[in-house]
């Protein structure tokens, strides 16, 4: 008898997966500790980051996605 696994609920939170199948993230270092970063650093990390490759795919199984 088949079993399901257990979805990983750290990077269901944390991750989103898109409709091509690549995994959208929200950038970190933006809580705190601001006035060290640059104004561009902290613009571009408003933008979603996108995970591809080898370690988006562990991720995806790892949500329950395929």
């Amino acid at each position: 008898m088949a079993t399901k696994n257990k979805t990983n609920r750290s990077l269901a939170k944390r991750f989103k997966i898109t409709a091509k199948g690549k995994l959208k993230h929200s950038n970190g270092k933006r809580r705190h500790l601001l006035a060290g970063r640059t104004t561009k650093a902290k613009r571009h990390s408003r933008k979603p980051g996108i995970t591809v490759g080898p370690t988006a795919d562990k991720y995806i199984i790892a949500m329950g996605g395929l």
